[in-house]
């Protein structure tokens, strides 16, 4: 059965969607974008700072259910442009340097809002 996860730790939905959603076996989050708690979007800041900020983001959602970053099966990352793949890797692995999960990290033709990036994740509750 289907439960949606919402935490006051992230920035609310931008649109029709939910910060999360679960079936008690798996979590999925949204794409988070560069937002603050507060709806603040990092548009202008570096790559790293955004790289951050979304995986801060991603984090809160995660300890709504209890979780860590180290519960996350699979990472999702969408760019703006591919060839700040490198910021934003040094940035990730500072966040995932032991047994990272799996990753995708693509660019796209545009991320919302102006954003360099957006990251999603899956993570398991078992």
């Amino acid at each position: 059965m289907k439960r949606l996860v919402n935490t006051d730790d992230a920035p609310a939905a931008v649109g029709a969607y939910s910060q999360a959603a679960t079936n008690g076996t798996l979590l999925f989050t949204a794409g988070q974008l560069p937002l603050t708690v507060d709806g603040e979007l990092l548009e202008d800041e570096s790559v790293a700072v955004q790289t951050r900020q979304c995986l801060e983001n991603v984090a809160a959602i995660l300890a709504a259910e209890e979780l860590t970053l180290e519960d996350v099966l699979k990472v999702t990352i969408y760019l703006d442009d591919i060839d700040d793949f490198e910021a934003m890797n040094e940035t990730y692995a500072e966040f995932f340097d032991d047994e990272p999960p799996a990753r995708s990290a693509i660019e796209v033709g545009a991320v919302p809002k102006g954003a360099a990036l957006e990251i999603e994740a899956i993570a398991t509750l078992e």
